[in-house]
């Protein structure tokens, strides 16, 4: 098996479906029938999930409001997508522990990184919610960050409506060309906005690879963790 720990970054969209917003649950059982497979196949697993499904920030619902406070909203936000990611994979008898940047012992359990591999040592599922518990930090950073802290071989980052990485928005150029390997550098360089400045840097200094693939089909989460070619992979 290439990879032991993955952490697999899940967009606050891919949890919405061909909904634009809210939590759609057919669509957030098919992403966790294929966690399910990936965990019964030996891998331990992270997840770190966005909120855009549900707030969107400056860009979006938060436009005009004080950038601090848009950004602890949309926390907020990712915290919900993770329970509700909980609810599904618990149904299936994943056993699985929320942890959250922003304390509500409550709902979930503080962040604690040793806390949080040994969970993974278990074979528990680890969701991290919250982002960073700071402002100004997405939670592309927040993959980032946690993958160094816990450990991990790869980001499995699964976005919505696109197959890879290209040289330029695909959508709005049919000539645009899919990189199948790049590095942090390039990225950075070409300013390609895969992930954003912070969390590329942090990845290319803790020498953690990048796979991005299309979400739009959720198979392809258990092709990317298996280690099969798929979308593009980024490198040091």
């Amino acid at each position: 098996m290439k990879y032991k720990r993955v952490v697999l970054k899940l967009s606050g969209e891919a949890l919405a479906g061909e909904k634009s917003f809210g939590i759609n649950p057919p669509i957030v059982e098919n992403i966790a029938q294929q966690i399910k497979k990936i965990h019964d196949a030996g891998l331990e697993i992270a997840i770190v999930v966005g909120g855009g499904n549900i707030w969107r920030g400056l860009s979006g619902s938060a436009k005009g409001m004080d950038r601090a406070q848009a950004d602890y909203m949309g926390m907020l936000a990712t915290i919900m997508n993770a329970l509700a990611l909980q609810d599904a994979l618990e149904k299936m008898h994943v056993f699985t522990r929320v942890q959250t940047a922003i304390e509500m012992r409550e709902v979930a359990e503080p962040y604690i990184r040793r806390r949080a591999v040994r969970h993974l040592e278990k074979k528990r599922v680890v969701i991290f919610g919250g982002g960073t518990g700071n402002p100004y930090f997405s939670t592309d950073t927040t993959a980032a960050l946690r993958a160094a802290e816990i450990e991990a071989d790869v980001i499995l980052m699964a976005k919505k409506g696109t197959d890879g990485i290209y040289d330029s928005d695909p959508n709005k150029n049919p000539d645009a060309k899919k990189f199948e390997t790049l590095t942090y550098m390039e990225i950075l360089n070409r300013e390609l906005h895969v992930m954003d400045a912070t969390a590329t840097s942090l990845c290319m200094d803790n020498n953690i690879p990048l796979v991005v693939f299309n979400i739009d089909h959720c198979e392809n989460i258990v092709s990317a963790a298996l280690g099969e070619k798929i979308g593009t992979t980024v490198v040091k």
